[in-house]
């Protein structure tokens, strides 16, 4: 089937119950380990690009082999920018074929958040795209985290028109230093007062049960990029040490890599349901 937008999914999984994986790939293996693990667990998937893969054409290439998969999938799949940084951005990856973009702008007054917040909107409804916002602020490593509001959260959803809110919870990019301590009674009340499904960023390291607390107050999607990327890196390092000098086709060598891919997060996959 041709990609879908988040509408096809997220909808339904928040009233479900469930939530739904969104892995951040950036290449042929990851894309194609990823699409290959929804397919045997028959779940719908989200894959991300992220922001810094439109720089060059990476972002655009990586569209044309996800439409591809699409096409003869038997799950519905969304292709999404992830922490588009500019309208100009959103632009582009609703240009070269991506059904849902995000833009982050949670590091502006939330005024500021707001306008260009509601302008990406605008473009990606024209398209028939949808669009993903933030308020409060997930950081990057050692960033300082800034927990989202309610009352913000309501006042935002009305005024930009988003079909998903990413929120601050208590979660960061990339790994933890110390087990996160998630704020669910933040996240209850937030998925209290707004109807549309609420996205986690830093899945990577939360535990499973704070994961299923969090989708028992809204939470439809969740974000997974540094724990996949870094189990894709470190079990080409396993396989160089254990290949040495001896030549193999590099279709070959990366098979027990993907392999590898497609178990983890067939395992991610099972956790959301």
């Amino acid at each position: 089937m041709p990609l879908v937008t988040l509408n096809e999914i997220l909808p339904a999984a928040r009233k479900a119950g469930c939530g739904v994986a969104a892995f951040n790939v950036a290449n042929m293996e990851t894309l194609y380990a990823v699409v290959r693990a929804a397919e045997i667990e028959n779940s719908p998937l989200i894959v991300q690009v992220y922001q810094r893969l439109f720089g060059d054409e990476r972002a655009a290439l990586i569209a044309a082999m996800a439409a591809k998969l699409a096409k003869r999938a038997t799950i519905p799949i969304v292709l999404h920018l992830d922490h588009g940084n500019s309208v100009e951005q959103v632009k582009k990856a609703i240009g070269i074929g991506y059904t849902s973009v995000m833009i982050d702008c949670s590091s502006l007054p939330f005024n500021e958040n707001i306008k260009h917040t509601a302008e990406a909107a605008k473009i990606a409804h024209q398209s028939g795209v949808t669009i993903e916002g933030e308020i409060g602020h997930v950081p990057f490593g050692d960033g300082e985290v800034k927990l989202s509001d309610a009352a913000e959260a309501v006042e935002f959803v009305a005024k930009t028109g988003v079909d998903a809110l990413a929120v601050s919870i208590g979660t960061i990019h990339g790994f933890y230093k110390k087990e996160p301590r998630l704020d669910i009674e933040r996240a209850r009340e937030i998925g209290r007062k707004v109807a549309i499904p609420l996205v986690l960023h830093g899945g990577t390291g939360v535990p499973e049960e704070q994961l299923r607390q969090a989708i028992a107050c809204g939470v439809a999607k969740i974000n997974i990029a540094t724990e996949l990327q870094n189990l894709f890196i470190r079990e080409i390092a396993v396989e160089i040490k254990k290949n040495g000098e001896k030549f193999i086709p590099v279709d070959l060598y990366l098979k027990p890599v993907e392999d590898k891919i497609i178990e983890y997060a067939r395992s991610k996959i099972n956790a959301l349901k």
